[in-house]
């Protein structure tokens, strides 16, 4: 008897503890994102420059420059800005020394090295064409793109994306970046260890970020920023958009007035002599109906009787 009960609370025992496992895992699996959200790299003053160099900027043929964030253009500690007469901006071209400049290279490194420390990071390899990636971190040794590059924000207006370049980043004549789902240029970025090449009619999406310089040659088209650390910023007859990122609007639910309801005519009274359904019953001054009634039930109760003392004696 002893050893039956204690097999008994062993197996309710495993029995719990294998509930107690199972919900566990469930609520894990439930509660924890595939991979947590990256939050966005902050650019502080230098979010309003489309073009922000080291050594300088030089522009061959007409180049347009605009976007809601800004496009602003400029260069430090090196001021020189060569062909700017060529160059349309909505926002301010500093040809010269400018503290404004000299915060923005500032707030560039540090929006650099905050790029270049985030964690955890998928590992890229080959060409980044022909490829569909979601948020998150990605790092390589010398990223190229050739052909189209999908980023799919997963209908996240506020999806990030970060690549990390060892080394370079190069882009083939006309390669391109489709953004879909929500992803937006302003929460794309590209750190890069030494410099970047866009090839030609190329369509880039994004805030590059290198560390020496950038080539943007003939009809390579930008949304985004292109921003270099140390070195010069080439120009080639090139579209730079340096747009702010748009938030999604949530349209509050108004629910339509209900119209007004005219009352329903109250039923004309019903005579105390009716006979109609809802009705009263006669008032005769005499009790004719009691006595079916009193029948009624009589005859019902015997019925009832006999039948349970038949079943009685079945």
């Amino acid at each position: 008897m002893e050893s039956s009960t204690s097999l008994r609370k062993t197996l309710n025992a495993r029995t719990a503890l294998f509930t107690l496992l199972i919900a566990s895992t469930l609520g894990l699996a439930f509660a924890l994102p595939a991979e947590a959200a990256q939050p966005t790299v902050g650019l502080g003053s230098a979010q309003s420059f489309a073009v922000l160099a080291g050594s300088g900027i030089t522009n061959t043929g007409p180049t347009t420059v605009s976007g809601t964030q800004g496009g602003d253009m400029g260069s430090s500690p090196t001021t020189t800005f060569t062909g700017e007469v060529d160059v349309t901006t909505t926002g301010t071209k500093y040809a010269g020394p400018s503290s404004v400049v000299d915060d923005a290279k500032d707030d560039l490194v540090t929006a650099y090295l905050d790029a270049a420390s985030r964690v955890p990071a998928v590992t890229l390899t080959g060409d980044l064409g022909g490829q569909t990636l979601t948020q998150g971190v990605y790092s390589g040794g010398a990223l190229g793109l050739t052909g189209t590059l999908i980023l799919d924000g997963g209908n996240d207006d506020a999806a990030v994306f970060i690549f990390q370049a060892e080394s370079t980043l190069t882009t083939a004549d006309s390669s391109s970046i489709q953004l879909t789902n929500g992803a937006q240029a302003c929460n794309v970025f590209w750190q890069v260890g030494s410099s970047a090449t866009f090839g030609t009619g190329s369509q880039f999406s994004g805030t590059v970020l290198a560390l020496t310089s950038i080539t943007a040659t003939t009809g390579a088209s930008f949304n985004g920023q292109l921003l270099a650390r140390n070195g010069a910023v080439t120009l080639d007859t090139n579209t730079i958009v340096n747009d702010a990122c748009i938030e999604a609007v949530i349209v509050p639910f108004e629910q339509e007035p209900e119209a007004e309801q005219t009352p329903a005519p109250s039923p004309a009274p019903v005579p105390e002599d009716s006979t109609e359904d809802g009705g009263v019953l006669p008032e005769t001054g005499r009790a004719d109906w009691l006595v079916p009634l009193a029948i009624g039930l009589g005859v019902a109760a015997l019925a009832t009787a006999a039948y349970l003392r038949a079943r009685r004696s079945a």
